[in-house]
């Protein structure tokens, strides 16, 4: 594929992607004479797709440029549509939320270099930190973006699960229960969808390694908007509570640890500080109600990367496990199903 981890872009690389880093070397006035002036590091963490920090000397020899190119995994266009999430990634920029488009080629893109610290699985612990991302959370759930604002989770979950059972062979789909998850998601439909509930733009990935911070300022900036489009705000914090259960830097990044997952006064204290920076008064009863309906969301985000984690399993090559991954959201939401819904 375009970019080997052996530290430089080999002469294998296509000529586009090769081509579009020169012409971004060239508008900031370097000139690059030789290929191997580009110098890679592999950015580990990410799950659908190879990410790179890429660097190059600039004209003053002394100093470096700094790009990051992302190579889009396989079979991404069952999980989503891309001219869509370019346009999202565009619009995302111009609100001033995220790196700037530099250049595209067939089988990735340019982002600018955020010169930021990605978030590690302990910093979603700390309450200072939390408190921050709670309110850039609501900044984005407010942003008001082009197209239609009808939400998208529940048409997602059926179309995934048609493409998982066209993968699935007939043991591994008895094995997930591929055949009864139909009629669990009109279920959850039925529980969950309530007309009081705010929608709203989600990021819907909200994972550790989806937020940096300035370390100087403490700003937070929230990238990767694949999977973002509308829905019910409460998923979108049900997703970033199931997060905390998962460190992806780790030997075993499949593997989920719920006896981590956020109790309920560490859930209570996110909910305040969402709903406080608004600069809203907000009630004890809002808070509750959003705290039950965030908790009843995670039986839908379980389902989600459930059935994520089966498709990316036959399409993507990445060195993850996503079979097993998808076992413990399965066996997550069958555990927590009887408890959050009574049956």
């Amino acid at each position: 594929m375009a970019i080997k981890k052996n530290g430089f872009i080999p002469s294998s690389a296509p000529e586009e992607l090769k081509n579009v880093l020169k012409a971004v070397a060239s508008e900031w006035g370097d000139k690059i004479q030789d290929i191997e002036e580009f110098h890679v590091i592999p950015l580990k963490g990410a799950m659908t797709n190879e990410v790179f920090q890429i660097n190059w000397p600039t004209i003053h020899d002394d100093l470096h440029q700094k790009v990051l190119v992302r190579i889009y995994g396989e079979g991404v266009e069952l999980f989503f549509n891309r001219d869509d999430e370019i346009r999202t990634f565009e619009c995302m920029s111009k609100h001033g939320q995220g790196p700037r488009l530099l250049g595209r080629f067939p089988d990735g893109r340019i982002e600018e270099f955020i010169h930021a610290r990605t978030l590690s699985a302990a910093d979603l612990r700390d309450p200072e930190i939390s408190a921050l991302i709670a309110a850039k959370l609501r900044e984005f759930h407010n942003l008001d973006m082009p197209g239609p604002k009808d939400v998208l989770l529940w048409k997602r979950l059926r179309t995934w699960l048609g493409h998982a059972k066209k993968f699935c062979s007939p043991k591994d789909a008895k094995d997930f229960c591929l055949n009864v998850l139909g009629d669990e998601i009109n279920v959850l439909e039925k529980e969950l969808a309530k007309d009081y509930q705010e929608i709203g733009f989600c990021h819907n990935d909200l994972q550790y390694g989806n937020i940096m911070m300035d370390e100087e300022t403490r700003a937070i900036t929230l990238i990767d908007y694949e999977y973002a489009s509308y829905n019910p705000v409460a998923y979108d914090l049900a997703n970033h509570f199931c997060e905390m259960a998962a460190n992806y830097h780790t030997e075993t990044p499949h593997l989920l640890d719920y006896r981590i997952y956020p109790d309920m006064e560490e859930r209570q204290r996110f909910i305040c500080a969402y709903l406080r920076s608004s600069g809203n008064e907000h009630s004890d009863a809002e808070v509750e109600q959003l705290l039950i309906d965030a908790e009843k969301y995670t039986l839908a985000n379980h389902l989600f990367w459930g059935l994520w984690g089966v498709i990316s399993g036959h399409v993507n090559k990445i060195d993850f496990d996503y079979l097993e991954y998808a076992r413990q959201r399965f066996q997550q939401y069958w555990l927590s199903k009887p408890l959050l819904l009574g049956s």
